[in-house]
Protein backbone atom coordinates (compact mmCIF):
# COMPACT_ATOMS: atom_id res chain seq x y z
CA UNK A 1 0.00 0.00 0.00
CA UNK A 2 1.28 3.46 -0.80
CA UNK A 3 1.87 5.98 1.96
CA UNK A 4 -0.24 9.15 2.04
CA UNK A 5 2.42 11.30 0.35
CA UNK A 6 2.81 8.86 -2.57
CA UNK A 7 -0.94 8.46 -2.83
CA UNK A 8 -1.55 12.21 -3.04
CA UNK A 9 1.24 12.59 -5.61
CA UNK A 10 -0.47 9.96 -7.78
CA UNK A 11 -3.83 11.76 -7.53
CA UNK A 12 -2.31 15.10 -8.55
CA UNK A 13 -1.46 13.49 -11.89
CA UNK A 14 -5.18 13.32 -12.73
CA UNK A 15 -6.02 16.02 -15.25
CA UNK A 16 -9.82 15.91 -15.04
CA UNK A 17 -11.57 19.15 -16.00
CA UNK A 18 -15.08 20.34 -16.85
CA UNK A 19 -13.81 20.95 -20.41
CA UNK A 20 -12.77 17.29 -20.88
CA UNK A 21 -15.68 15.79 -22.83
CA UNK A 22 -14.38 12.25 -22.31
CA UNK A 23 -14.37 12.71 -18.55
CA UNK A 24 -17.81 14.36 -18.66
CA UNK A 25 -19.12 11.33 -20.56
CA UNK A 26 -17.48 9.03 -18.02
CA UNK A 27 -19.22 10.79 -15.09
CA UNK A 28 -22.56 10.61 -16.91
CA UNK A 29 -22.47 6.85 -16.21
CA UNK A 30 -23.45 7.61 -12.60
CA UNK A 31 -25.43 10.81 -13.21
CA UNK A 32 -27.85 9.35 -15.77
CA UNK A 33 -29.27 6.56 -13.59
CA UNK A 34 -29.54 8.78 -10.52
CA UNK A 35 -30.99 11.78 -12.39
CA UNK A 36 -34.57 10.58 -11.92
CA UNK A 37 -34.14 11.22 -8.18
CA UNK A 38 -32.61 14.70 -8.52
CA UNK A 39 -34.56 17.78 -7.48
CA UNK A 40 -33.01 21.28 -7.11
CA UNK A 41 -33.50 21.35 -3.33
CA UNK A 42 -31.31 18.31 -2.59
CA UNK A 43 -28.30 18.57 -0.35
CA UNK A 44 -25.47 16.74 -2.12
CA UNK A 45 -21.94 15.62 -1.39
CA UNK A 46 -19.18 14.60 -3.78
CA UNK A 47 -17.21 12.26 -1.51
CA UNK A 48 -13.65 11.86 -2.75
CA UNK A 49 -13.76 14.54 -5.44
CA UNK A 50 -10.01 14.62 -6.01
CA UNK A 51 -8.06 17.74 -6.94
CA UNK A 52 -10.77 19.05 -9.31
CA UNK A 53 -14.45 18.68 -8.28
CA UNK A 54 -15.78 18.19 -11.82
CA UNK A 55 -18.85 16.23 -10.73
CA UNK A 56 -19.96 19.06 -8.44
CA UNK A 57 -19.54 21.55 -11.29
CA UNK A 58 -21.57 19.34 -13.64
CA UNK A 59 -24.40 18.93 -11.13
CA UNK A 60 -24.47 22.68 -10.46
CA UNK A 61 -24.48 23.48 -14.18
CA UNK A 62 -26.92 20.80 -15.35
CA UNK A 63 -29.22 20.37 -12.33
CA UNK A 64 -28.76 23.63 -10.36
CA UNK A 65 -27.58 21.63 -7.35
CA UNK A 66 -25.35 22.96 -4.63
CA UNK A 67 -22.83 20.20 -4.04
CA UNK A 68 -20.33 20.12 -1.22
CA UNK A 69 -16.98 18.71 -2.27
CA UNK A 70 -14.95 16.53 0.09
CA UNK A 71 -11.60 14.85 -0.37
CA UNK A 72 -9.18 13.92 2.43
CA UNK A 73 -6.21 15.25 0.43
CA UNK A 74 -7.64 18.21 -1.50
CA UNK A 75 -10.86 19.30 0.26
CA UNK A 76 -10.48 18.06 3.85
CA UNK A 77 -13.54 19.74 5.31
CA UNK A 78 -15.47 18.61 8.39
CA UNK A 79 -18.57 16.66 7.37
CA UNK A 80 -21.32 17.03 9.94
CA UNK A 81 -24.63 17.31 8.14
CA UNK A 82 -26.73 14.65 6.49
CA UNK A 83 -27.11 14.66 2.73
CA UNK A 84 -29.96 13.68 0.41
CA UNK A 85 -27.52 12.40 -2.19
CA UNK A 86 -23.88 11.36 -2.05
CA UNK A 87 -21.69 10.59 -5.03
CA UNK A 88 -18.55 8.54 -4.68
CA UNK A 89 -17.01 8.16 -8.12
CA UNK A 90 -13.81 6.17 -8.50
CA UNK A 91 -13.25 6.30 -4.74
CA UNK A 92 -14.28 2.96 -3.20
CA UNK A 93 -11.19 1.25 -4.61
CA UNK A 94 -9.03 3.70 -2.64
CA UNK A 95 -10.59 2.89 0.75
CA UNK A 96 -7.90 1.55 3.08
CA UNK A 97 -10.64 0.75 5.60
CA UNK A 98 -13.76 0.08 3.50
CA UNK A 99 -16.06 -0.84 6.40
CA UNK A 100 -15.19 2.39 8.23
CA UNK A 101 -15.70 4.50 5.09
CA UNK A 102 -18.99 2.83 4.15
CA UNK A 103 -20.25 3.29 7.71
CA UNK A 104 -19.31 6.97 7.46
CA UNK A 105 -21.18 7.35 4.16
CA UNK A 106 -24.19 5.61 5.69
CA UNK A 107 -24.16 8.05 8.63
CA UNK A 108 -23.83 11.06 6.31
CA UNK A 109 -26.80 9.98 4.16
CA UNK A 110 -30.36 10.89 5.17
CA UNK A 111 -32.91 8.11 5.42
CA UNK A 112 -34.33 7.67 1.92
CA UNK A 113 -31.23 9.31 0.43
CA UNK A 114 -29.24 8.00 -2.51
CA UNK A 115 -25.62 6.90 -2.80
CA UNK A 116 -24.19 6.84 -6.33
CA UNK A 117 -21.06 4.69 -6.55
CA UNK A 118 -18.64 4.18 -9.42
CA UNK A 119 -15.88 1.61 -9.07
CA UNK A 120 -14.86 -1.11 -11.47
CA UNK A 121 -16.16 -4.47 -10.27
CA UNK A 122 -14.37 -7.67 -10.99
CA UNK A 123 -16.11 -10.66 -12.51
CA UNK A 124 -14.68 -14.15 -12.16
CA UNK A 125 -12.23 -14.73 -9.33
CA UNK A 126 -9.83 -16.63 -11.58
CA UNK A 127 -9.49 -13.49 -13.74
CA UNK A 128 -8.62 -11.22 -10.80
CA UNK A 129 -4.86 -11.79 -10.96
CA UNK A 130 -4.64 -10.49 -14.55
CA UNK A 131 -7.19 -7.70 -14.07
CA UNK A 132 -5.71 -4.35 -15.16
CA UNK A 133 -7.65 -2.37 -12.51
CA UNK A 134 -5.85 -4.00 -9.59
CA UNK A 135 -2.45 -2.91 -10.92
CA UNK A 136 -2.90 0.74 -9.85
CA UNK A 137 -1.00 0.90 -6.54
CA UNK A 138 -3.60 3.29 -5.09
CA UNK A 139 -6.36 0.71 -5.67
CA UNK A 140 -6.44 -1.18 -2.39
CA UNK A 141 -10.06 -2.41 -2.14
CA UNK A 142 -11.92 -4.35 -4.79
CA UNK A 143 -15.59 -5.19 -5.25
CA UNK A 144 -17.73 -7.76 -6.94
CA UNK A 145 -21.49 -7.38 -7.43
CA UNK A 146 -21.88 -9.87 -4.55
CA UNK A 147 -19.86 -7.51 -2.33
CA UNK A 148 -22.56 -4.90 -2.87
CA UNK A 149 -25.23 -7.44 -1.93
CA UNK A 150 -23.41 -7.84 1.38
CA UNK A 151 -23.11 -4.04 1.81
CA UNK A 152 -26.83 -3.49 1.14
CA UNK A 153 -27.82 -6.05 3.78
CA UNK A 154 -25.26 -5.00 6.39
CA UNK A 155 -25.87 -1.24 6.16
CA UNK A 156 -29.56 -1.05 5.28
CA UNK A 157 -29.53 -0.04 1.64
CA UNK A 158 -31.60 -1.17 -1.28
CA UNK A 159 -30.33 -1.31 -4.83
CA UNK A 160 -32.12 1.16 -7.11
CA UNK A 161 -30.01 0.53 -10.19
CA UNK A 162 -26.79 -1.22 -11.18
CA UNK A 163 -24.90 -2.27 -14.27
CA UNK A 164 -22.96 -5.06 -12.48
CA UNK A 165 -19.69 -3.65 -13.89
CA UNK A 166 -19.02 -0.13 -12.64
CA UNK A 167 -22.05 1.74 -11.30
CA UNK A 168 -24.51 1.05 -8.52
CA UNK A 169 -27.15 3.38 -7.05
CA UNK A 170 -28.18 2.59 -3.46
CA UNK A 171 -30.94 4.07 -1.32
CA UNK A 172 -30.77 4.20 2.47
CA UNK A 173 -33.80 2.42 3.89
Amino acid sequence: MPDAVSEKARYTQHQNTIEDLGYISFLQKVIRPVSQYITPSLSCLDYGCGPSPVLAKMLARDYQLKVQSYDPFFYPIALKEEYDMIFSTEVFEHFHQPAKEIERLHQLLKKGGYLGIMTNMYGKLEEFEDWWYRRDVTHVSFYHPETFNFITHKYGFKVCWQDYKQVIILQKT
